[in-house]
């Protein structure tokens, strides 16, 4: 079949049609199956490849055999099944069509966004990716973060004015003397998509007949990437999911604050900064407490070994710390229970404290360590293995 005369440019809306099976082998990826002519939109400028079924059979991806971005080199588009189909027979082919017209959707709006960068700043889109989850373009210059949303209304404008796409095939010499964005040197068939007023790019996917099918774009993000800008969006009815999934959440989190919609950020400010006086608050009490039993304890025979429940690692080396500052010639042992075993933080100034440390991550079934005479992680055992192997360690 003639290039770039496949169905699914010839009518980019067919959900279902019949052809004859041209070849079917037998491959690592299931049976191979060539068709006479196709919806299926293979793989290819970005754009993922359809999915559906040929007679019944789950079609897991289509391919496109000796194709660049916009020339083709043989004509074979060849269909991924797990069963084979009979050579010469008529197969009816249904495609999924949300998953096509959601990729529609967004190239279309792709082009419009990337025909506004590149009308503005001159920047090249110089990488396109659309999966399930995630819409991203990469830019050749950095887009001003403050020009984002207006960019963005640009594009949702475009989108009301129902703009009709153009699509044409131009011979070489009107393929030379056209304007068109990401221009180089092309040979053989090239397809020219035109935005009227937003964008004129080659191009070999897939799109909707009028900007106004694209529905609504938002941008979910920008940051710098590789000396360009990288973009994140969604649009058509990604865009409505990604809204509806917003206003939900939305929902709850400003139910939890018992605030308005328009309020929650305000509201959750001021959650975070009475936490932060609660937790300044804690912290002291803490202290005071941590002081008080320091001041009960004794070193015996050069250690000090205390079992406190309810402290956090921070809490076990502040304490440690605090008992070090007391007690300088003797080796401190904080515990503090967890399920299964102690977290625990060990204060000396003993030289072999590293090797120390190792020996008691063996006998207690431990993990950790540290420098500067101070070692902190867990052991798997219970209280009576650890003031065992503690004493015999350090008691002198």
């Amino acid at each position: 079949m003639e290039t770039m005369q496949e169905l699914f440019y010839r009518d980019p809306y067919a959900r279902e049609f019949s052809a004859t099976i041209t070849s079917c082998r037998e491959g690592k990826k299931g049976f191979e199956v060539v068709l006479d002519d196709t919806a299926f939109y293979p793989e290819g400028g970005g754009q993922p490849y359809d999915t559906g079924t040929l007679n019944g059979i789950s079609v897991v991806s289509v391919h496109e055999k000796g194709v660049t971005f916009v020339k083709r080199v043989g004509p074979e588009i060849v269909h991924y099944i797990d069963k084979p189909l009979e050579v010469g027979s008529t197969v009816t082919g249904k495609i999924d069509w949300e998953r096509r017209f959601d990729n529609m959707q967004n190239h279309t709006c792709e082009h419009i966004f990337s025909g506004l960068v590149h009308q503005k700043y001159k920047f090249e889109n110089v990488g396109f990716h659309m999966d399930p989850n995630d819409i991203t373009v990469d830019f050749s210059g950095e887009i001003p973060m403050e020009a984002i949303p207006e960019l963005e209304k640009l594009v949702n404008q475009a989108i009301t004015q129902d703009i009709d796409l153009k699509i044409e095939f131009p011979s070489e010499e009107v393929l030379q003397a056209m304007e068109y964005r990401s221009k180089k040197e092309l040979h053989g068939v090239v397809r020219i998509v035109t935005v009227p007023d937003y964008d004129r790019c080659a191009c070999c996917g897939t799109h909707v007949r009028r900007s106004g099918e694209i529905g609504m774009f938002k941008i979910l993000d920008a940051s710098k990437h590789r000396g360009g800008t990288r973009v994140r969006f969604v649009a058509g009815e990604r865009a409505r999911r990604d809204y509806d999934w917003r206003v939900k959440e939305i929902a709850k989190v400003s139910a939890l604050f018992s605030a308005k919609p328009n309020e929650i950020a305000k509201a959750a400010e001021n959650f975070i900064e009475e936490g932060k006086v609660k937790d300044q608050k804690a912290a002291q009490r803490t202290e005071r407490y941590l002081q008080f039993v320091a001041a009960g304890l004794k070193s015996e025979n050069g250690v000090v070994t205390v079992f406190e429940e309810d402290l956090t690692p921070f809490e076990l080396k502040r304490f440690a710390v605090m008992l070090k500052e007391k007690f300088p010639e003797s080796s401190i042992g904080v515990f503090s229970p967890i399920e299964g075993g102690f977290n625990y933080v060990i204060a000396s100034s003993d030289p072999e404290l590293p090797k120390f440390s190792k020996s008691l991550n063996a006998k207690l079934n431990g993990r950790g360590g540290g420098r500067d005479g101070m070692v902190q992680g867990t052991y798997r055992v219970d209280k009576e293995a650890v003031e065992e192997a503690f004493d015999e360690i350090f008691l002198k």
